[in-house]
């Protein structure tokens, strides 16, 4: 990596915190996936991603919905029907994910040797 000065680092940190901020956590990949899969309410989704709780899906929904990724629609009921799903912007995550990915495999061949894969 080049020598960057200390002002570029200082006006670049944040928006780097706000992208890791976005894809950050054991859950938020994985609920986007579930979304793209075709899961849309929240039952669904829960039960397509073992071991999250309905307390943390609640909190990572809202993360993404803040973010723009997904949308929340509530039609009235009887009964209210709740659904989500992934709103284009998401798609401007991709290549990040696929960075992160491809990083991450060459990451694990170094520390933990060629014979791991997952």
């Amino acid at each position: 990596m080049p020598p960057i000065s200390m002002g570029h680092c200082l006006t670049t940190l944040p928006s780097l915190r706000d992208a890791l901020d976005v894809v950050s956590g054991k859950w938020k990949l994985m609920i986007l996936v579930a979304l793209a899969t075709g899961h849309q309410r929240f039952r669904d989704i829960e039960r397509s991603i073992p071991g999250i709780s309905s307390k943390v899906l609640a909190k990572e929904l809202k993360d993404l919905e803040q973010h723009q990724l997904i949308r929340r629609t509530v039609q009235e009921g009887p009964p209210v029907l709740v659904t989500y799903e992934v709103l284009p912007y998401a798609d401007s995550l991709d290549p990040v994910i696929f960075a992160l990915r491809d990083w991450g495999m060459n990451h694990r061949r170094k520390i933990m040797g060629p014979a791991i894969e997952a």
